[in-house]
């Protein structure tokens, strides 16, 4: 069955729709033109998405720190009085140096100077939620934590959130942070569900759960699914969509938003059809025996 009226899901003290809008693929190899990309941005929001996933490293070229950022702050701008509705979340403390390759910079200076370069780029005051891209191992977790709490306290951030973390890292930052934590942000999708104990800690701790690459076994996008092969010509998912008429996709996302409340996807898009179809799976709601054959 369907419901018109999804309800909506929460990150801190703020609602927003059930599925999110992961911004990577606007910015990076294989993305769209600028105006296909804004419109992709568009339809997403008309389609009743409120979060905006980015970061200060989604971009291609070495010289293009922030291309993503700079981008969508161009889309709300152009989107009128119901931009303010959005909540952005970006990310700092990971590089791309143009090869295809990533760094990690967890230094609290770097991620100080990040966050307000970051919030120069959207045009915001502060950030609404701003995550630790990844741990970095050459630096004392805590410290990279304690940096997020003074850009918290001093207002250039809202909210806090935190990307590619085990559960002892999110048990030490709920400690440092305490409120000012809303967020984990982990890999987890059909092919990959190492992380289902985070997602587990998360509904513990009341954490919003963002899983990135949330389409993984079921997109062949490589930015879906890094370095993945495209995904079998049909599994149960594939076997669900086709019983209820709409996209493997869509089923997928449902899948995850049936795990627990607090999961919130964040799928990629470079088309507005895919904005709109993965904005659709907030109305869909899978039954107890097609999530038994979901696994």
């Amino acid at each position: 069955m369907t419901t018109p009226t999804p309800l909506p899901r929460r990150i801190g003290e703020l609602a927003v729709g059930p599925i999110g809008l992961g911004a990577m693929p606007l910015s990076v190899e294989g993305r769209p033109d600028e105006a296909q990309a804004i419109a992709t941005v568009h339809a997403a929001l008309d389609a009743g998405v409120r979060l905006i996933d980015t970061a200060d490293s989604f971009h291609w070229h070495a010289e293009e720190l922030g291309h993503n950022e700079r981008l969508i702050a161009r889309a709300l701008a152009a989107y009128g009085s119901g931009a303010r509705e959005v909540l952005v979340a970006t990310k700092g403390g990971r590089g791309r140096p143009g090869d295809g390759s990533w760094t990690v910079d967890g230094r609290p200076s770097h991620l100080r100077r990040a966050a307000q370069a970051s919030a120069a780029r959207l045009g915001v005051e502060a950030i609404d939620l701003y995550q630790l891209h990844k741990p970095d191992p050459a630096v004392p977790f805590a410290e990279s934590v304690g940096a997020l709490l003074e850009l918290a306290e001093v207002g250039t951030i809202r909210a806090v959130g935190l990307s590619n973390v085990d559960g002892a890292q999110i048990r030490t930052a709920h400690a440092l942070l305490g409120p000012r934590l809303v967020s984990v942000q982990n890999r987890y999708s059909p092919a990959h569900r190492a992380s289902r104990d985070t997602l587990d800690l998360c509904t513990e701790l009341g954490l919003a759960f963002l899983p990135w690459s949330p389409l993984g076994g079921i997109s062949p996008s490589a930015v879906e699914d890094p370095g993945a092969a495209a995904p079998p010509a049909d599994t149960p998912f594939h076997t669900v969509a086709r019983a209820r008429g709409v996209s493997p996709q869509q089923v997928c996302l449902a899948w995850h938003l049936a795990q627990s409340p607090v999961v919130i996807p964040i799928p990629g898009a470079r088309r507005p059809a895919s904005a709109r179809d993965s904005a659709a799976a907030a109305g869909l709601v899978l039954d107890s025996t097609e999530l038994a054959a979901l696994g």
